[in-house]
């Protein structure tokens, strides 16, 4: 999804599905009110987010591919492909651009269930590590919003994000943000669902 409105993404239908957006969506761009309602209702393992999208396609079932033909104009037009080489062709380039987007962490999502961390990588009750919140600033961090963007994203305080940043930092051992990033990485505090 480039520019449709959330409703799209939104796991209300109760049918399984993946979607990935644009990272500028997540950063506040016009047309996309009501990010943070949806991503609250998405499971983190379906939800991913790129620098651009290739081309805006849904795909049903690997059998149906609809591809909006006009696109910002007030007239709706689409092309529906049925089985062949054509769909298989989206179903790749779907596919392609999933395993190389970032998950993103929607807020007050049961990470375990979605499988987006391992089990290893959860804190359990007075352990030491990131709760959940500061693995949904990660989680925004990593796909590329700035602190202000994390901030509103999630309600928060810049200040907040800042000393959730440094709080994270120091769980890790780390001086960088880079070296933040690694760290999540490696223990498991982001994983690729």
């Amino acid at each position: 999804m480039t520019g449709r409105p959330w409703a799209a993404a939104s796991g209300e239908s109760g049918v399984p599905h993946r979607a990935v957006v644009e990272r500028a969506a997540l950063a506040g761009a016009p047309g996309w009110d009501g990010a943070t309602a949806v991503l609250g209702r998405v499971e983190p393992a379906r939800l991913r987010a790129v620098e651009r999208v290739p081309a805006e396609l849904v795909i049903a079932d690997r059998r149906i591919a609809l591809l909006p033909l006009a696109s910002h104009t007030a007239e709706s037009a689409a092309l529906v492909v049925h089985g062949g080489a054509l769909l298989e062709s989206l179903v790749n380039l779907f596919e392609d651009v999933w395993h190389e987007a970032l998950p993103i962490r929607a807020a007050g999502a049961d990470a375990d269930r979605a499988g987006h961390l391992p089990a290893a990588g959860i804190p359990g009750p007075g352990a030491p590590g990131p709760d959940a919140m500061d693995l949904e600033v990660l989680s925004l961090l990593l796909v590329g919003l700035t602190d202000a963007s994390v901030a509103k994203q999630l309600g928060l305080g810049l200040r907040t994000v800042q000393r959730r940043v440094k709080r994270l930092m120091e769980l890790a051992g780390v001086t960088t943000r880079l070296q933040l990033g690694w760290h999540a990485a490696e223990h498991g505090w982001t994983a690729r669902a």
